[in-house]
């Protein structure tokens, strides 16, 4: 039951947070949706909603990587595994009523400071996605350096699609964005 209660409460604050924020997530919302006793959060996080929201992030970003990974090695070509990607994301924005999005955007957004925890994360969280598509990248035969630059290009153009398509309520800019950057990626492999 206590591994319910945890796990609950980490995947309760990851949905509020990808929603609204973090400062738009308070200790109580957490506690009320996941339906976890107030003594829990302390015994299970000692550190508070610090600790409760890296572990938010951890969570959100494992998930994230695992897709990104599958869509990557499952594809034919690194542009096709782009294109699979985006195509996912529009769909769990979708099957979300547009509450979906980037694990560590909002982390960002609200500005932690710069030394803490969970700027280090949400850093740590970009690095690592733009690690995996620029090796997907390379594998496909372009230089470390180009495929550095659209990797870049690719996180950019997702984590702007995510928000156009939360305020437009509409998912058609997230494949139509990942249309794009697939054919871009398809132009830059060609000889």
């Amino acid at each position: 039951m206590a591994t319910d209660t945890r796990t609950r409460m980490i995947s309760t604050t990851a949905r509020l947070i990808q929603a609204r924020g973090l400062h738009g997530v308070s200790l109580s919302d957490i506690l009320e949706e996941s339906s976890a006793p107030r003594g829990s959060l302390y015994f299970h996080f000692p550190g508070g909603k610090t600790d409760l929201v890296l572990e938010a992030i951890q969570a959100g970003v494992e998930e994230a990587s695992r897709v990104l990974r599958d869509c990557l090695e499952s594809a034919d070509s690194p542009a096709e595994g782009v294109r699979a990607f985006f195509q996912a994301a529009a769909r769990e924005m979708g099957d979300s009523g547009y509450a979906f999005g980037c694990p560590v955007a909002p982390i960002v957004l609200d500005t932690p400071d710069e030394h803490s925890a969970l700027a280090r994360t949400c850093k740590a969280s970009f690095e690592e996605w733009k690690a995996m598509y620029r090796d997907a990248l390379v594998a496909g035969g372009l230089t470390p350096a180009r495929a550095s630059s659209l990797a870049r290009t690719i996180i950019s153009s997702l984590e702007g699609a995510l928000i156009l398509a939360r305020s437009e309520r509409d998912t058609t800019t997230i494949t139509q964005v990942g249309n794009e950057i697939a054919e871009m990626i398809e132009n830059a492999m060609r000889p």
